[in-house]
């Protein structure tokens, strides 16, 4: 190999140094090894086979599960003069035969695949036919049959092994905890790889967890006090709650746009292309949006319903701040969230092996939302990695006051129980409050011990209760009712006033503002907006992201730097020296029209 690790990293990339393990795993695999990669979401992970690509005589063969996250990869590539491209649905016949022509001339360094195609005969027969330089796995979590991601089709890869022996093969992911890493490496047979965890923490994303209220409109004051503007993602678990909720926000002049399995799909790649090349779209999805999306500016990731698993929360809201730059994860939740994937995990028709799996991975994510310390020791314990307090989280910048609500628990409980276990959390509220309707009294539960004995404490406060108190296990679902709770085993030690019940305090709802990383003089803001102005420019003519040109990152180091000529700005991190030919004097002459 004649060029080094660096001299790509700086000459095509653009970039000067290496982040983290990035070094050391590109030095392993261009030199012959198999590796396995965990590496948070913005770490860099394509870094780690396109530069050994580069290195390597060959074609590197990178496995991926989505169209979009191929087109997105092989756009920035090609921009940076690397020869790249990738074979799925969207190529027609001509094409796909003169990609394979220039895959088995060796014109080619990265062919972008589905897992599918790539194990057809076909495709197989092509590979042996020609110089594969090395296998990138991406996404290698869709392995794990327990996982957010499976795809069935990562099973067959372990084929790679005995079919390729002589080729490197990386496989890579950003949600793993250490069960899930065993059971990758396991089933691609990379057990004999070398393992790089690089840590899980995302220093740029501030957590924030607030109790769900009117959650429509808590996301638009979210939106308006910190992100008016800017690129976003809103996670809902329902097709019905994504559409609504991205006609709701037009309708407040938010330029928001739907994106969920069941809409048609000229209809999803026309939203997706709309949120990828424009600034300042919110996109309201379903979790069939963003894996693989290198969106790089995206500067908040919301909520309105509660996450299956940190692994799905982990994986939703590091599609944040991919660029480095703060951006925020938003979340609202309340009891009702907490019953309903219950109830989709205890309908389900999957094995109770599987369901107590998921069982488990629920309570962990209800720790998380409902701790009261530092959301990111919480969040990276999960994943097996200690951390001091971050100082950038709802609790670290607000910490919460605790309230014992011991005896109103005692109440709560008591309550569910004198009016037989099978009632949902609105009921047992109105008999607390000792309100006359008609279900109250269609059941004569005015005649209850627990009638009314609940006046003094806010409606709003026994839902936080009943929730802490399904949250805990103290609750679980009625086997008699749909929604109904009852009382479970370890509710015994707080009716008998042996264990204790803390309630956070209601407060104001916590607004920090996300730090900025905008410019204090107004003639480095008007430098910023013109840079900006030229990219769109650029790249509406060449049709492709505005980041594929150059990233937010980029332009803010131009405005900083003010670079005067061409070598000035090859220094700027993320002018490679394709970019710097291509772009330079456009952006130079913009820099010094101010």
């Amino acid at each position: 190999m004649s060029a080094t690790p660096l001299s790509v990293l700086e000459h095509v990339f653009g970039y000067h140094a290496f982040r983290g393990q990035q070094g050391e795993i590109v030095e392993h695999v261009a030199n012959g090894g198999d590796a396995l990669v965990l590496m948070p979401t913005g770490g860099g992970k394509s870094l780690c086979y396109q530069v050994p690509a580069l290195l390597r005589d060959g074609c590197a063969v990178v496995v991926s599960p989505l169209i979009a996250l191929m087109q997105d990869q092989v756009d920035t590539l090609k921009e940076l003069g690397v020869a790249a491209a990738f074979l799925n649905s969207t190529v027609d016949l001509d094409a796909a035969r003169e990609i394979e022509r220039d895959f088995l001339s060796g014109r080619l360094k990265l062919l972008y695949v589905a897992p599918e195609r790539l194990m057809t005969p076909r495709f197989m027969g092509l590979i042996k036919s020609g110089p594969v330089s090395l296998f990138a796995i991406d996404e290698a979590h869709c392995v794990s049959q327990w996982g957010h991601d499976f795809r069935p089709e990562y099973l067959q890869l372990s084929i790679l092994a005995d079919d390729f022996p002589g080729v490197p093969r990386i496989a890579l992911t950003a949600t793993a905890d250490h069960a899930t890493r065993e059971e990758i490496a396991e089933r691609l047979r990379l057990k004999g790889a070398r393992q790089f965890v690089s840590s899980f923490d995302r220093p740029n994303l501030r957590y924030t967890i607030v109790e769900k209220q009117n959650g429509r409109d808590q996301l638009l004051s979210f939106i308006r006090r910190e992100h008016e503007g800017e690129s976003g993602i809103v996670y809902c678990l329902s097709r019905k709650k994504v559409e609504d909720t991205a006609a709701w926000l037009r309708e407040k002049q938010i330029r928001a746009y739907p994106y969920h399995a069941g809409l048609d799909a000229s209809t999803r790649a026309n939203h997706q292309k709309i949120f990828l090349r424009d600034e300042g779209v919110v996109m309201v999805a379903t979790i069939a949006f963003g894996m693989g999306i290198d969106k790089p500016d995206v500067r908040f990731v919301a909520h309105l319903d509660l996450p299956k698993s940190i692994e799905n929360y982990y994986q939703e809201t590091g599609r944040a701040g991919r660029d480095g730059l703060p951006a925020n994860a938003w979340l609202t939740y309340g009891l009702n969230d907490l019953m309903l994937l219950t109830q989709m995990i205890e309908g389900s028709n999957t094995p109770d092996e599987q369901k107590m799996v998921e069982r488990r991975k629920l309570d962990a994510m209800l720790g998380f939302v409902e701790a009261t310390d530092c959301r990111r020791q919480t969040l990276l314990g999960y994943f097996g990695e200690a951390t001091q307090a971050c100082g950038n989280c709802d609790n670290c910048l607000n910490p919460p006051k605790l309230v014992d609500v011991s005896d109103a628990a005692r109440k709560a409980l008591s309550c569910v129980f004198r009016t037989g276990n099978r009632f949902g959390v609105g009921h047992l509220v109105d008999v607390l409050l000792g309100k006359d309707n008609a279900k109250v009294r269609e059941h004569c539960h005015q005649t209850v011990s627990t009638y009314g004995i609940g006046k003094d404490t806010p409606e709003a406060t026994w839902r936080a209760i009943f929730r802490q108190l399904v949250a805990r296990g103290a609750l679980q679902l009625s086997p008699e009712s749909r929604g109904g709770l009852a009382l479970a085993d370890s509710a015994r030690p707080i009716l008998k006033g042996e264990a204790e019940v803390f309630l956070r305090a209601r407060s104001e709802t916590f607004t920090a503002k996300s730090r900025d990383a905008g410019f204090d003089s107004p003639a480095d803001n008007a430098l910023w907006q013109a840079l900006r102005r030229k990219r769109k420019a650029l790249a509406d003519d060449q049709n492709v992201p505005a980041y594929v040109i150059f990233g937010d990152a980029t332009l803010k180091e131009m405005v900083r730097l003010r670079p005067a000529d061409h070598y000035e700005l090859g220094r700027v991190t993320g002018v490679g020296d394709r970019k710097l030919d291509k772009y330079g004097d456009d952006f130079l002459a913009v820099i010094a029209g101010h």
